[in-house]
Order: structure tokens, then sequence, then C-alpha cells
């Protein structure tokens, strides 16, 4: 099994949500998060006064998924999160060793 932890721009969550149910992945924990990259931030002007703005806000997505399904899902959800500009995001994955579905018992893919 493998984490998916996608960094995306907040208004690219319904289509990657879409996408991912598309292709029949379900589940999925997103949290606000902010952070930069390459962009390293943007200026606002606020009555006048130019501010410089060093933290974008960003969405976090972790998305528990088979390994059979790991291609599929980062094709997808990379896809999905794309607008082509700067900012757009990074997606990572990491080993996921154990799954337990508390209310079940099941464990492994079944967990999942």
């Amino acid at each position: 099994m493998k984490l998916i932890v996608a960094i995306i721009q907040p208004h690219r969550l319904d289509a990657a949500r879409q996408a991912l149910t598309g292709i029949g992945i379900e589940g999925m924990t997103v949290t606000e998060v902010r952070g930069y990259g390459r962009q390293k931030g943007h200026t606002e002007i606020y009555r006048g006064a130019e501010y410089q703005i060093s933290f974008i806000p960003k969405l976090k997505l972790e998305v528990a998924v088979a390994d059979s399904r790991l291609d599929d899902a980062i094709q997808t959800l990379g896809t999905a999160a794309r607008t082509g500009k700067i900012g757009d995001g990074k997606i990572f994955v990491l080993d996921l060793e154990q799954a337990l579905r508390v209310r079940t018992g099941e464990t492994g893919d079944g967990a999942l």
C-alpha cells in the first residue's frame, strides 16, 4: 500500500476529488496548509500599502491506495490538479505499512 500526499491549489480540489472518484478511488483527507515553493509568495496591496505574502494557501490531500492503483491515481491526480502555471503543487508517495478499518477490523488493502 502507498500513501499519496499531494499539495494542490485550493480551487482544484473538486476536480481532483471527482477525478479520483471517477477511477474508483474513494476516501481522502484534506487539510488547509500554507507554504511556498519556487513562486516564493506574492505581493498584495491593502489600503495603499504593499505587503509581501510569503506563504501561499494550499490544500494537502492524503489518499491511501493499493500498490496496483498507484500509477493510475498519480496520473489522474496530476492531470486534475494541473493548471500549467507555477504553483500547481507537488505529489509525494510514501510507503504505507499497515491500515486498519476501525469499525470492522479489516486490515491491509481491505481497509482501504
